[in-house]
């Protein structure tokens, strides 16, 4: 059964996934390094990993699988759970696909290199009304897809 896997510690549209999973009968497993409050359904499990640094990233990516969607901003546990065959779509909307993949990478680790030399790169952009919009529908695209039992291709 296809699930959804929530990179929880810092995944701003929890309640929104789980309405929309229960709307689509699809199982929520929610991964934390610490404590969570979920709600006490059959069909949202909440796993708490050890606090280490990538432990509940090393969860999910050995657990998600071609039926099944990530949800996470983190890009190499969306490179990993894309090498696995899952869908993976950020927080804000953004899918991670193997063509966009890459690029994400790459970026990531050029912003790293500046923050390490002293640059002031920012952060990211606030989270917008707009973010949260382009999330639900993708979500609900990529449920459909799922449950459709179509090979993924970044959506």
């Amino acid at each position: 059964m296809p699930g959804i896997f929530v990179d929880g510690d810092a995944c701003p549209v929890k309640d929104e996934i789980y309405r929309i999973a229960q709307r689509h009968g699809v199982k929520v497993v929610v991964v934390s390094g610490g404590p969570l409050r979920v709600p006490a359904r059959h069909d949202i499990q909440h796993v708490r990993v050890k606090s280490s640094l990538d432990a509940a990233d090393d969860w999910i990516a050995e657990h998600a699988g071609a039926e099944d969607i990530v949800v996470t901003a983190d890009v190499p546990l969306a490179a990993r759970c894309l090498g696995r065959g899952a869908r993976v779509i950020a927080p804000d909307g953004r899918l991670f696909t193997e063509d966009s993949i890459g690029g994400a990478l790459a970026s990531r680790e050029l912003m790293d290199q500046l923050r390490q030399m002293g640059a002031a790169t920012g952060g990211p952009a606030p989270y917008a009304r707009s973010d949260r919009t382009r999330f639900l529908a993708k979500l609900g695209e990529a449920i459909q897809a799922v449950l459709r039992k179509e090979p993924s291709r970044g959506l």
